[in-house]
């Protein structure tokens, strides 16, 4: 995406030129003795021994900057597996802290918050990354995190430097970061970002006008990506979603609680691949589906949290101009593509978007079933009020956890 337009509510911060690494590194190990770095991983064990993830971690051993990795790991549920997880990682200079978030230690502190009225949600990414937050935010040994995920096949240490690298600059006055990039092979991928998310917010635009919300939405060129860096204060007040909307979720929260002004997006990388999820046209629990249906949910949650009126109405009027936008969309890819020499699979792109009509649909009755359900886990500083001493129980549980 080499061009150095800025789309307007936040800044653009674009890959211009030849990358010089060895300069973005060397400032961040400068940036780091005032605005120390923790990277936060959420892995679960099947990524444990891929291709993707040997790679990762190849980069991240002579990554020179940070302070601290916390990786959360789920879906090990025996102390067997736990030290395979622990070995994988123990290669890294760095001396990562693990979570175990299916050992009996932290399963603890997950029913002490249940008990407290701080529901954190079933096990998944979101659950997962808060409590790697969490973690940090006990450690005290850094004032900002970075957040990516382990399944990257294109992974490299100018992505995680170009992350860092908004939110650790002493001067710029950055308290988010969100990454973006180009995802293409021989095709183009990104089929919920480019056929659901961009064509959902126009639609809404198209009927409700530019509120600042969709404005902002609108302004970020991936925001599906899952790569994204914060100060830790802001860390403290952010709740993070428990579905499969944290990265709208998060980039939601975020639009409440820190100025625009504060916010940017960092272009990462040339290219970006990670496995990918299958459609699951027919089956609304599961894969894509699944995921937009909790985007769309998100979306109608802070929509209705700025006092717009959301009914039936509105939703019917939604999906006639989401498939006037869908088709349109459609119609531009399908030129990109083709301009670039590129496959483009035209009936399996509007199988998607009559899947996504779906998924719109569903999450809008599920909106007027239940308006008030949310999957927000309460912010860490709410947290500390309730339960004082929880942070420092979870401090000690990872440390016994990393000595069995």
């Amino acid at each position: 995406m080499s061009d150095f337009f800025q789309t307007g509510a936040i800044a653009t911060l674009h890959r211009l030129g030849v990358p010089n690494l060895k300069r973005l590194e060397s400032d961040l190990v400068e940036f780091a003795k005032e605005t120390p770095i923790a990277l936060v991983l959420p892995c679960h064990i099947r990524e444990v021994g891929t291709r993707a993830l040997r790679g990762i971690l190849r980069e991240l051993r002579q990554v020179p900057y940070l302070k601290e990795i916390v990786v959360g790991i789920d879906g090990a549920s025996g102390i067997r597996q736990w030290r395979k997880v622990r070995n994988a990682f123990s290669q890294l200079p760095q001396k990562p802290m693990l979570l175990w978030n299916d050992g009996p230690r932290l399963q603890a502190l997950y029913r002490k918050l249940e008990d407290a009225e701080l529901y954190a949600g079933p096990g998944g990414k979101g659950r997962n990354v808060w409590m790697c937050f969490g973690y940090v935010l006990a450690s005290e040994q850094s004032r900002m995190i970075a957040l990516h995920d382990c399944d990257i096949l294109t992974y490299s240490r100018e992505l995680l430097a170009r992350l860092c690298y908004p939110v650790a600059h002493p001067v710029m006055g950055f308290d988010f970061c969100k990454g973006y990039y180009a995802r293409v092979t021989d095709q183009l991928n990104g089929r919920v970002m480019r056929l659901l998310v961009t064509p959902l917010i126009r639609a809404l635009k198209s009927i409700l006008g530019s509120h600042p919300y969709l404005v902002y939405m609108d302004t970020f060129r991936y925001p599906l990506a899952g790569e994204m860096s914060l100060d830790t204060d802001l860390a403290r007040r952010v709740r993070i979603p428990h579905d499969w909307a944290l990265e709208v979720g998060m980039l939601a929260e975020v639009f409440r609680n820190t100025a625009p002004r504060a916010i940017c997006q960092s272009d990462l990388c040339e290219n970006y691949d990670h496995k990918h999820q299958e459609l699951s046209a027919r089956d609304p629990d599961k894969g894509l589906n699944k995921m937009a249906i909790d985007i769309v949910k998100s979306f109608f949650r802070r929509m209705a949290a700025e006092g717009i009126k959301l009914d039936t109405g509105l939703f019917d009027t939604l999906l006639s101009a989401f498939n006037r936008q869908a088709e349109d969309t459609l119609r531009f890819y399908g030129a990109d593509a083709a301009m670039n020499g590129l496959k483009y699979p035209r009936h399996e792109e509007e199988n998607a978007v009559a899947t996504f009509v779906r998924s719109i649909r569903a999450a809008a009755d599920s909106f007027l079933r239940d308006p008030l359900w949310s999957p927000l886990i309460p912010n860490w500083n709410r947290v500390e009020s309730a339960l004082p001493g929880f942070l420092d129980e979870l401090r000690e549980a990872v440390r016994l956890d990393m000595k069995d």
